[in-house]
């Protein structure tokens, strides 16, 4: 189960008063790199402008000349969909390495997807790995998904249960659900874990409450527990989510 390039373009919260946006592209127009590339948000969100790519590929690529690694990323998603551009996968290689270089971790994480998948790029799995690991080791959870998808299949590494509950358990705490699901997996097989049946019907529980179809793993994991372990893993789960609210 793979994880694509989910990356969600996010604006800061702001006040969108009168006179905001004429405000914002005045900035721009005299070269201000933040407004810039804000500017580009706005123009591919719609937000406050109707959606147009091309003004907001025009907007990006000014920032990112002037090295802006939020705009560098974006484009490179601008290019891989040929959103505002010729789609052109190579050169969103280009961009999400250069914001890659620069320690952006969604861009990171982008290039770790395109070398996985030979996109843009022949595939090359160990590279995958560099890329997803320098995205995961600052908090980025798909990366740590991915990263731990790799470890479990041996791909780009050698297969290695351990660290692939690891970095399962670091998404899976983020809310990735996929993780949830592989480590509720884990802990039911008892790979990279000693086998724990309220630890794996806990987790394939809250994957089940995101969205991830464990009716069928539910149903065979309670099959092997009493009613009093089930009901102490409902409590597990419970307890579980009040201590750590991310997970949703």
């Amino acid at each position: 189960m793979r994880l694509l390039m989910l990356v969600v373009l996010m604006l800061p919260i702001l006040s969108f008063g009168s006179g905001w946006f004429e405000e914002t592209q005045v900035k721009a127009e005299q070269g201000d790199v933040d407004a810039q590339y804000l500017l580009g948000a706005m123009y591919s969100l719609g937000e406050g402008v109707p959606t147009d790519d091309k003004a907001a590929v025009k907007w990006y690529l000014l920032a990112a000349d002037q090295g802006s690694a939020d705009a560098q990323n974006m484009l490179g998603l601008t290019y891989n969909e040929g959103k505002g551009v010729p789609k052109d996968q190579k050169e969103a290689v280009k961009w999400f390495r250069l914001a890659a270089d620069q320690g952006h971790a969604k861009a990171q994480y982008n290039l770790g997807v395109m070398y996985n998948n030979g996109i843009g790029v022949p595939k090359d799995d160990k590279e995958a790995v560099k890329w997803f690991r320098l995205a995961a080791d600052q908090g980025y959870a798909d990366a740590q998904y991915n990263l731990g998808l790799m470890y479990d299949e041996g791909e780009g590494v050698p297969e290695d249960d351990k660290q692939a509950v690891k970095w399962y358990r670091l998404a899976a705490e983020q809310g990735i659900a996929f993780a949830q699901f592989n480590l509720g997996l884990k802990y039911a097989t008892g790979n990279g874990v000693p086998k724990d049946n309220l630890l794996a019907y806990m987790w394939w529980n809250i994957a089940g409450a995101n969205g991830q179809d464990v009716e069928k793993n539910m149903g065979i994991i309670s099959g092997n527990m009493s009613q009093d372990e089930i009901a102490k893993a409902q409590e597990k789960t419970t307890k579980y989510i009040k201590d750590h609210p991310d997970v949703y």
